[in-house]
């Protein structure tokens, strides 16, 4: 299974996502990101963040949705409706759920507040990738009215 988590830029949520989801998925489920309007760098502090976690940043960037590797079957969006963005809209017959987070880029203050944005953002994005994770994946592949009914209320959990 293919998840693609698509946010505009690419540099933030959705490479936290990809790189999330990459750490701790079982054998033969596989994430990648990409942007509609993609920035072409990843958020350093993305990166740092990452490391921090143990989790591996190598060949992550910011990329198109218009070359990805492999064709998704899950599009999973995370860009925040409620802070006014507008979320781009994946074509093709894909499952779409939307995981809507703040984006952490946009954060201003003290160096510690924006650092913060960064932690609850990835918090946010990891408790809901262990929910997903923690399904029965093996029946759900093959039911996806019930997997769609999954994301969405997993969309809905906060850090």
């Amino acid at each position: 299974m293919n998840i693609l988590f698509l946010c505009t830029g690419n540099s933030c949520r959705s490479i936290l996502a990809e790189a999330t989801f990459n750490h701790l998925a079982p054998t033969g489920w596989k994430a990648m990101s990409a942007g509609s309007q993609p920035t072409g760098t990843v958020h350093p502090r993305s990166l740092a963040l990452l490391a921090r976690e143990g989790i591996d940043t190598n060949g992550l960037h910011s990329k198109s949705w218009d070359n990805l590797p492999l064709a998704p079957d899950v599009v999973i969006t995370v860009c925040s409706n409620a802070a006014g963005e507008t979320c781009p809209a994946y074509l093709g017959s894909v499952l779409r759920a939307h995981w809507g987070v703040d984006d952490p880029a946009h954060a201003t203050g003290t160096e510690a507040e924006i650092e913060a944005a960064f932690t609850t953002a990835y918090r946010i994005l990891r408790r809901r990738i262990e929910a997903f994770l923690a399904l029965p994946l093996e029946q759900l592949v093959h039911d996806r009215t019930r997997l769609k009914v999954e994301l969405d209320r997993i969309g809905a959990l906060s850090a």
